[in-house]
């Protein structure tokens, strides 16, 4: 089977619009991640950002990454284009899905059921809110698997009625691109992950 190119379905999507400026609802992970992802979709289409990152340990880790994520959103010049969708903390969403997982290794099962759960989340609202496209950021870092993340999405899509955005934002210096805006802006970056987990990993 060919290797699909995600970003050249984006790419070929967004030709198909002729102009036309659709409605997504982004997740967005971190302040760092959405930075290149909002310069490159705010040209194409009506984006509202979705902050539900139960996974963010501890409390004031949360609380700095959003407040990073305003205020990114702020010096790009945004605020008055993109509308934030704020969800709070829910660890115990988090837990509940990955118990039994605990010890699973990085990037494996454990990372797999926390995409699934902040993918359903932003599938949910964008059918109850009228959006014609979910979307994500975590496709960004070169640590994240995108294969699997559309792979996830797009069942969740099929199931939940409301179109998914192919993307691997990485590609194209996408990754790099968000490491400068951040620099230029001076927007906070985190050390590691989001999760406990990963935490300590980082610690180690």
């Amino acid at each position: 089977m060919e290797k699909r190119n995600y970003h050249r379905e984006l790419e070929a999507l967004i030709k198909s619009f002729d102009g036309r400026r659709p409605t997504v609802l982004l997740h967005s992970c971190c302040g760092p991640c959405s930075s290149a992802v909002l310069e490159f979709l705010t040209r194409y289409f009506e984006v509202t950002l979705l902050w539900y990152n139960p996974n963010i340990y501890p409390y004031g880790e949360f609380e700095k990454r959003y407040a990073a994520q305003l205020e990114l959103i702020e010096k790009m010049g945004l605020a008055e284009r993109v509308k934030v969708l704020y969800l709070p903390h829910r660890s115990e969403e988090y837990y509940a899905r990955i118990k039994g997982l605990e010890n699973a290794p990085e990037g494996g099962s454990r990372c797999a059921e926390c995409f699934r759960l902040r993918l359903e989340e932003c599938a949910r609202l964008a059918r109850e809110g009228g959006f014609e496209y979910f979307c994500t950021t975590l496709t960004l870092s070169r640590h994240k698997n995108a294969v699997l993340i559309n792979a996830i999405a797009e069942e969740i899509a099929e199931r939940e009625g409301v179109k998914w955005l192919p993307s691997e934002f990485k590609k194209r210096g996408g990754e790099q691109r968000s490491i400068e805006l951040c620099k230029l802006l001076g927007i906070y970056r985190q050390e590691y992950c989001g999760c406990e987990f990963s935490m300590r990993i980082q610690e180690k």
